[in-house]
């Protein structure tokens, strides 16, 4: 072709392989905001870490690097039951009521590696890529249509088991990240010759995002931000996590017993912030239901106790509650993408065996971990918002995980990202 170049496109692609072709000097640069469990974590032990056990002492981790780290997550090790005590222990944070903050089993060091690359959120496990593939397809989907890592594609990792508090409380983990995560977007929009940025998150990212905007002024947000895409998040929370709290989740990952990791997901900070929202589930609704009581929204601080966790009750009412009610629209263009159709934990069943055994279960519509309500939040509270552009997608039978690898979810991601990238977009 005498050096030229050309594209074939279909009628039903046409604009988004037309934009293709033009995609090298268009591009905005996009930041990846992973979810609970979606990143890498590395830990290290120091001399005053005291092992529960001579097996955790001596045999785990499995594998270490010279200086000491280990993966921490995901370490597959942790099907194992022995091993399963050890991981827990170790991802293990605790409230201190002194510094009115959370911070990890003593002797423990955490580190989130590869922070600016999309690196640590492609595979859990870089050795099994296969059943550990986490934001690899989106990755390589983005990569198609022109990003390219470290240049004009970015990611934003961080330490999930920590969540963010209520103005007036500290949060040292979670605010480090808020600022890690500001400078990234500046950098990249200057690197990248002043262009906004994209800010594409699943799942909990979602909600460190619209904290980060609101926690901004809106000249910043107007300099930095072109864009907000969020893929399955869950604003107004999950009953999935109250299921969590009263008798542990395994995440799906097999062999694994709940029991085992209960503990261990109470500590979360960020579990915590996912209780179900009175603002969005309403305060009468019963999601939890025993042979002596009913909980709703409302009665999280109760359900802690009678779940045999109450010193869960003053961080979630002190920290926690008043930061679910910040749910402000941040005055830039919003895209929810979410899957529907799935069947979705609506409503909890305890018997007379208590809390220990797994509930009955009755089922609602979602993404089969966050509820339609939760998912569509953003929609209702902010639909008097004047100034806030906002934009609903959803994709049937797409599941909270599978949306970021489903071929059908993959293609509207990355049409809505072509679609931003235009320079006359309009958002309806």
């Amino acid at each position: 072709m005498n050096g030229s170049w050309f594209c074939l496109v279909t009628v039903s692609s046409i604009a988004m392989l037309l934009y293709t072709c033009q995609a090298s000097r268009s591009l905005h640069p996009i930041i990846l905001v992973p979810g609970t469990g979606g990143n890498q974590l590395e830990g290290r032990l120091t001399e005053s870490y005291k092992a529960t056990s001579i097996l955790c002492n001596r045999w785990y981790p499995i594998k270490k690097d010279k200086e000491g780290w280990f993966r921490l997550w995901f370490d597959t090790s942790v099907i194992l039951a022995p091993f399963t005590e050890c991981f827990a222990q170790r991802m293990t944070l605790h409230y201190d009521n002194d510094l009115d903050d959370y911070v990890n089993a003593p002797g423990l060091q955490t580190r989130v590696p590869h922070f600016g690359s999309t690196h640590s959120l492609l595979y859990l496990d870089p050795n099994l890529k296969h059943i550990t593939a986490y934001m690899a397809p989106l990755v390589q989907s983005l990569e198609e249509i022109g990003y390219v890592n470290g240049e004009t594609l970015f990611g934003a990792p961080y330490d999930f088991r920590y969540g963010l508090a209520a103005e007036g409380h500290p949060s040292y983990v979670g605010s480090k990240f808020l600022h890690d995560l500001k400078v990234l977007i500046e950098n990249a929009s200057n690197s990248n010759g002043g262009k906004p940025v994209i800010l594409l998150s699943h799942s909990l990212g979602g909600l460190f995002v619209l904290h980060l905007l609101n926690r901004n002024p809106l000249s910043w947000r107007q300099k930095y931000i072109k864009h907000f895409v969020a893929l399955s998040a869950p604003w107004g929370g999950t009953v999935q996590e109250m299921l969590t709290f009263a008798s542990g989740y395994t995440l799906e990952v097999p062999l694994v017993e709940p029991l085992l990791v209960r503990e261990e997901q109470r500590s979360s900070e960020s579990n915590l912030w996912l209780m179900p929202n009175a603002k969005v589930f309403g305060h009468r609704k019963p999601l939890v239901i025993t042979p002596h009581a009913l909980y709703s929204a409302a009665d999280i601080a109760q359900f802690l106790i009678d779940i045999g966790f109450p010193q869960g009750v003053h961080p979630y009412k002190s920290r926690i509650l008043p930061l679910m009610q910040q749910l402000t629209a941040p005055e830039v263009p919003v895209t929810c993408i979410i899957g529907t159709g799935v069947k979705t934990a609506e409503t909890l069943f305890y018997g007379g065996s208590g809390f220990d055994k797994q509930p009955e279960v009755i089922y609602g519509d979602g993404d089969g971990t966050v509820n339609l309500v939760s998912l569509l939040a953003l929609e209702s509270l902010w639909a008097d918002k004047k100034t806030q552009p906002i934009k609903v997608i959803r994709v049937s039978g797409v599941s909270h995980s599978s949306i970021l690898k489903n071929d059908t979810a993959l293609h509207v991601i990355i049409r809505e990202v072509n679609v931003i990238n235009s320079h006359d977009y309009v958002l309806d």
